[in-house]
């Protein structure tokens, strides 16, 4: 699997959310979104390429949601 491909699908989820007036909501529905269509080796492979600290180009607010709803994640 691209890990880039895997960061910019991760970006355009994030750049939707983005426009949530309520930020809280906004992280759990990048969380949601992530953890219902992606399948689990993508969002293992998602997972360790941040916990590597190699997301680059990641925006803050899918790095932020990846933090508080990390469990979704997994």
């Amino acid at each position: 699997m691209d890990i880039q491909n895997l960061v910019g699908m991760a970006n355009r989820i994030g750049q939707f959310f983005e426009s949530f007036s309520d930020r809280d909501e906004a992280l759990a529905g990048i969380g949601n979104h992530i953890h219902k269509f992606w399948e689990p080796r993508m969002r293992r492979e998602f997972l360790s390429h941040v916990d590597a600290g190699t997301a680059e180009g990641l925006r803050p607010i899918v790095a932020d949601a990846v933090k508080a709803h990390r469990s979704q994640f997994a």
